[in-house]
């Protein structure tokens, strides 16, 4: 398939291209202007780099025309700071998501495959494992935002005729993670303990997360691609919630020692726990996680000395 992929070029946007590439797809992979390519791709690999902006509509026919499916990965905010300026969060991602969906139709594009957030939609849990049919009541912006596609993803699925797949991603971490934007307890705990500064934890380190791995984000992506099925909505997550004390402890056994741990207060937007179930993407989509904690977090462990000692 040749698949136009916006925001390929970042943390998560990378490994699916990357696997979207072994897989064999053809692919054109938007980002912002000045952004580089993430790696030199091969002769053997089908890629365009493209840049532009995705509140211009030329820049997002050009980007939609001729290709098979779009995978939508963009996102301008962050779950802690979306709810700083809800208009801003309004107008660079639902606005320009709706311009998406017009150029899809225009151009006769029937797929898309969208990125939402597992860890803000739901809000606080009624009940754990949160599976898809669980109430959505997001507590910021970000999963506002989100929520807001997903249900015009629906719209113009039932008006026009579209192929939506939405992943509903739990807290991804690996290779690649951007340290400087703070995305993430793993990659942020452990840049800081590799660069021997204490790390900072939001109230008694009760809470828990679901972390997956960003290679087993991927090749969900690359089964939503291919998906043909009724089903429009997928949590993707390990299933299994790990607490932040149990993180530093995982953290410390992968750098074989103790680690320099502040609390701070707690945070009122921070949700005690989050555990989604990842059943329906089991059945439906024929995917499983296969990283376990332990392995990913030692092999973004390599990869951030690597970066370290570059």
């Amino acid at each position: 398939m040749k698949l136009v992929v916006f925001g390929g070029g970042g943390f998560i946007g990378s490994a699916i291209c990357d696997k979207l590439l072994a897989d064999g797809h053809q692919l054109r992979i938007f980002e912002r202007p000045r952004v580089p390519a993430y790696r030199e791709f091969t002769g053997l690999e089908n890629v365009e780099w493209m840049t532009g902006d995705l509140g211009n509509i030329h820049d997002l026919n050009a980007a939609i025309e001729g290709t098979d499916a779009v995978v939508h990965l963009v996102s301008t905010t962050l779950p802690k700071s979306s709810n700083d300026d809800p208009v801003y969060d309004v107008q660079t991602n639902i606005v320009p998501s709706l311009h998406m969906l017009n150029a899809m139709v225009k151009l006769n594009v029937k797929k898309i495959v969208f990125i939402s957030s597992g860890g803000t939609v739901y809000g606080d849990p009624q009940y754990i494992p949160i599976d898809e049919k669980h109430p959505t009541e997001p507590v910021v912006s970000y999963g506002i935002t989100k929520l807001a596609i997903e249900k015009y993803l629906h719209m113009f699925s039932k008006l026009h005729g579209l192929k939506t797949v939405t992943l509903r991603v739990a807290n991804p971490y690996g290779e690649r993670q951007r340290i400087e934007t703070a995305q993430g307890a793993v990659g942020v705990f452990l840049h800081r303990a590799l660069n021997n500064q204490p790390i900072e934890i939001w109230g008694d380190g009760s809470v828990q997360r679901d972390y997956i791995h960003v290679s087993d984000v991927a090749a969900a992506f690359a089964k939503a691609v291919t998906y043909e099925g009724q089903q429009e909505v997928f949590n993707i997550s390990s299933g299994h919630g790990t607490s932040l004390n149990d993180l530093i402890n995982m953290i410390e056994n992968v750098l074989q020692r103790k680690l320099a741990v502040n609390y701070q207060p707690g945070r009122s937007f921070d949700i005690d726990i989050n555990v989604l179930s990842n059943e329906l993407a089991k059945a439906e989509l024929g995917w499983q996680p296969q990283i376990t904690m332990q392995n990913g977090l030692e092999r973004t462990t390599k990869w951030l000395l690597d970066s370290l000692n570059k």
